[in-house]
């Protein structure tokens, strides 16, 4: 049984955005990472400054909560349109099915 299931984009609560999150420093990084445990892509980079960034997902009500003194979120790009445009170019049915295949269990043979 797949765990997938195909909402409409307007039943969906929330987009998931990709933001990049820059902190003044590692401790700082550490307590938002702790306090609002949000999803993070990578690794942390430390840049020349001493300020340290990471790649964050997070559901774009959230983004506020991450947002505080000596912390910068810059939004990167919408996740789950990313998503939902990569879904669109997949097809349906099975495309190497030969045309005269006849389905098994409970399925039904589209088209062809």
């Amino acid at each position: 049984m797949s765990a997938v299931t195909k909402e409409s984009p307007e039943s969906l609560p929330h987009d998931i955005l990709r933001v990049r999150v820059t902190a003044r420093n590692a401790d700082t990084l550490r307590a938002l990472l702790r306090d609002v445990h949000p999803d993070v892509g990578g690794r942390p980079t430390v840049d020349a400054d001493g300020s340290v960034s990471i790649d964050a997902y997070v559901p774009d009500d959230r983004i506020p909560a991450l947002e505080r003194e000596g912390v910068t979120v810059t939004r990167v790009g919408n996740a789950s349109a990313a998503g939902r445009a990569a879904q669109a170019e997949v097809g349906e049915g099975d495309r190497f099915a030969a045309d005269d295949a006849v389905p098994r269990g409970l399925a039904a043979k589209l088209g062809g």
